[in-house]
């Protein structure tokens, strides 16, 4: 009996047994199906990395001017949605070494109030873009060549997507040139020489550059004549450090030329050829928080036929001259990195207020007198949060042309980003 006793060995409390190994599988086991299970019902699945966004702008307008025409009678105050936009963005191909990526972007959106009530969802971005450099280091500079549809590197405005202009309407100039179209081709943009802050994350190039080739004829149609439009542009930044009073200076030249159809001014528009398409701009933009001031000016040639027979077109060139600028004041703590960084237990984010002014001066035609249009904005911008913000904007539309003199209007419009 002694001896048996002596044989025990008490087990020990802290060994892991049979019991206990089959039941941390099973444990596992049953993570994994839940896991799986959850993944499949509540997760969209992809191919390659993917991010998906978007945007809604509602708004609602008031104008001095009441609007008659076949379905409207004496209209002078409606809601509208300024426009609705879903974004597709992601990596084909990774690289790990010296993050020379292939990227895609994909873009729909639309703009109910510019159409019927039957208005689609437009195709507006589908490109591929290839960083030719590494891009792994702020340093580094950049090379990136994209193919497919785009916006056009010309100016300030223009290449600004929808959510992140500062004022409601677009400038004169975008739409009267048709420079705020997108164009299907082939654009290289890249900076050299970069002034690299790490404590403030900035980051600007001493010169910024873009060149490229387009069909000419707008987004989400094939090129209407054997012509390709040479789109180029060219920044150059002023160099200092982040606390310098000269940062954030950049002047800027863009310059487009194309060619365009031309047709004749009969009852059938009839096809009379070929003309000069001519977009020379250039710009000024400064930046630094609380102020900011950019301007720019559009010098446009355009030849048209103002005749309405092929033996006598009378091919015309004519001359557009715009203006634009814009100047706000900043308060608030959204733009300082630094200050929204900080954590919260919460969906909080800083607040900014930006007022600001902006005079928009866009002559159609120099050569004739007194059909100058100028707009006068007066606006006030709320960003309360990480991707919302109000917009209010008072504007006063001189339209030499119109012999009721000039009209006011009232637009405010929240803006959401998802």
């Amino acid at each position: 009996g002694d001896a048996a006793a002596d044989a025990f060995v008490e087990p020990d409390p802290n060994a892991v047994t049979r019991d206990d190994l089959q039941g941390l599988v099973t444990d596992l086991e049953n993570f994994k199906f839940q896991w799986q299970r959850e993944r499949d019902l509540h997760t969209a699945i992809s191919t390659r990395s993917l991010t998906i966004g978007g945007v809604v702008q509602t708004r609602i307008g008031w104008s001095e001017q009441p609007v008659n025409s076949a379905t409207s009678n004496d209209r002078k105050v409606t809601f509208d949605t300024g426009a609705a936009l879903l974004s597709f963005n992601g990596i084909l191909y990774k690289d790990y070494e010296e993050g020379r990526n292939l990227t895609y972007s994909l873009r729909f959106g639309a703009s109910p109030q510019q159409a019927s009530n039957n208005s689609f969802l437009n195709l507006l971005d589908a490109q591929l873009s290839y960083s030719v450099l590494p891009t792994l280091a702020p340093e580094d500079w950049v090379l990136q060549i994209t193919l497919g549809q785009q916006l056009l590197p010309f100016g300030l405005e223009v290449p600004a997507s929808e959510e992140l202009k500062p004022v409601i309407t677009n400038a004169q100039f975008t739409t009267r040139l048709g420079l705020n179209r997108r164009e299907l081709g082939l654009i290289v943009r890249g900076d050299i020489l970069p002034q690299v802050d790490y404590g403030y994350n900035y980051r600007a190039p001493i010169l910024a550059y873009a060149v490229g080739l387009v069909n000419g004829s707008g987004p989400n149609t094939p090129d209407d004549n054997s012509e390709k439009d040479i789109i180029g542009r060219l920044a150059f930044t002023v160099p200092s450090d982040y606390n310098s009073i000269l940062r954030q200076i950049t002047l800027g030249g863009s310059v487009y030329i194309g060619w365009q159809n031309t047709f004749l001014k009969d009852e059938k528009k009839t096809l009379s050829g070929k003309g000069a398409k001519r977009r020379y701009g250039g710009d000024i933009y400064y930046n630094h928080y609380p102020i900011g001031v950019t301007y720019e000016f559009i010098y446009g040639q355009d030849d048209v036929t103002l005749g309405t027979t092929l033996e006598d077109p009378q091919k015309t060139r004519l001359s557009s001259l715009s203006h634009v600028a814009t100047f706000f004041y900043n308060w608030g703590e959204q733009f300082l990195r630094g200050y929204r960084n900080q954590g919260r237990y919460d969906d909080w984010w800083p607040k900014t207020y930006q007022p600001f002014i902006r005079v928009d001066l866009f002559d159609p035609s120099t050569e004739v007198l007194e059909n100058r249009v100028d707009v006068y904005t007066l606006g006030f911008n709320v960003f309360f949060a990480e991707t919302t913000k109000f917009q209010l904007n008072f504007n006063r539309r001189d339209d030499r042309t119109n012999k009721e003199g000039a009209q006011h209007e009232l637009l405010a419009q929240l803006q959401g980003g998802f």
